[in-house]
């Protein structure tokens, strides 16, 4: 059992009482709002308001899986490093990241902006929205993390030190299993359609894929580039557009407990992976133009990237060994390694025990389609990814498999 008290309902105001940071925000006295939306794997949320609009979101890390309970035990110090987290993004891309106004290490409590004025961008997207611009200020998000948390960035023993406070060992083992291995080694959580047995022994049984699986993981074990967000997904990012129009007025990535200091292209492909489902959701559908639209979000979230990275380049710590062609090397290997992880998250969707919405909430005779395209998508990807691997080649490769695919 846990040897920390669970907020609730009733001890919440309480909790709000004692703490200054807190009390200055909201009126415990008068809570007009209380909402439990703590809907995910892991952890409690709590949204509140009082009578004069003042609003906050609190959130406690348990000490086990919430989906399953106390028989998948695991570290709430996780909340920890969603705390570390989200204090440094938000100091280098301060629009794009929730405001933390407390993180209570007792209790592993954080409390922060509240964001219920948005809406999170799988739900957008599985809605069938258009929020333009929200691709491209990820791509930003990244690129400023990218450059504002590595060796580019910080004094040697500041980087030292970022890493040793950021490691994260029992929530990565998590993203080593789930992601990297068990989708090829079943331990078990592993279930697809019936339909869909075929293309996950296919899968398993391609050497490519094992190998390029093993050199993902390695690189994901190995790589200490950068405070990586660590589970970068549509699920991971609030938007809200402009009333009436397809622009995003505001952008924010949230639930950043899995970071750690890993490969940056990690979080490339995370989100390159959950475009590519949300257009096979789409071409499921046969919305073939949104699918399209989607598939586009690959581009938009790389050049953003990229030119984010480009901006900050010339404030590197040490120009006279980095210089112009370590930089263009450097992009192009991140490129190539966004496919790579692309097609690892991709595939544990489909595979693995922590399933998409996108495609989950299909029915089963359109899912199988879906399902087999982005399979496939995975398989090809890491054989590409090492001669044409740009945005744009990987939008037409998955617009092709995902067409010819499809069922229904």
């Amino acid at each position: 059992m846990a040897d920390y008290e669970f907020l609730n309902k009733d001890n919440l105001a309480d909790y709000i009482r004692s703490k200054p940071e807190l009390s200055s925000r909201i009126n415990a006295d008068d809570i007009a709002k209380f909402e439990e939306v703590g809907d995910g794997n892991l952890n409690m949320v709590f949204l509140l308001a009082d009578s004069e609009g003042k609003r906050l979101c609190i959130k406690q890390a348990l000490p086990y899986v919430r989906m399953t309970g106390e028989g998948w035990p695991m570290t709430p110090d996780r909340a920890r490093h969603e705390a570390l987290a989200l204090s440094t993004h938000h100091e280098l891309t301060p629009d794009l990241v929730p405001e933390l106004y407390l993180y209570d290490p007792q209790r592993y409590i954080i409390a922060m902006q509240d964001l219920s004025d948005h809406k999170v961008w799988r739900q957008a997207l599985c809605d069938g929205e258009i929020n333009d611009g929200a691709a491209e200020a990820m791509g930003r998000y990244v690129g400023a993390v990218a450059f504002g948390t590595s060796l580019f960035a910080l004094e040697r023993q500041e980087y030292a030190d970022a890493i040793a406070e950021a490691l994260n060992p029992e929530i990565c083992t998590i993203t080593e299993d789930l992601v990297f291995t068990e989708p090829l080694v079943d331990a078990g959580r592993n279930v697809v359609l019936d339909a869909n047995v075929p293309d996950m022994l296919a899968f398993q049984q391609d050497r490519e894929m094992f190998d390029a699986m093993g050199y993902a993981k390695w690189a994901f074990m190995t790589r200490t580039e950068a405070l990586i967000h660590g589970d970068l997904h549509t699920g991971s990012v609030f938007v809200r557009n402009e009333p009436g129009t397809r622009r995003v007025d505001s952008v924010k990535a949230f639930d950043s407990e899995f970071s750690f200091y890993g490969p940056l292209a990690f979080d490339l492909g995370a989100l390159f992976a959950n475009y590519i489902a949300a257009a096979a959701r789409a071409y499921a559908l046969g919305e073939d133009d949104r699918a399209g639209w989607r598939l586009s979000l690959i581009e938009q979230t790389w050049e953003a990237f990229e030119a984010e990275f480009r901006d900050r380049w010339p404030d590197r710590r040490d120009p006279r060994v980095w210089g112009d062609d370590f930089l263009e090397s450097r992009l192009a290997t991140w490129q190539s390694e966004a496919w790579l992880f692309a097609a690892a998250k991709m595939s544990r969707r489909i595979i693995g025990a922590a399933k998409n919405k996108d495609i989950e909430s299909l029915p089963e005779h359109l899912r199988e389609g879906a399902a087999r395209g982005i399979l496939n998508i995975s398989r090809q990807a890491v054989r590409q990814r090492d001669s044409d691997h740009s945005p744009t080649a990987l939008a037409e490769l998955s617009a092709q498999i995902l067409t010819s695919d499809r069922t229904g």
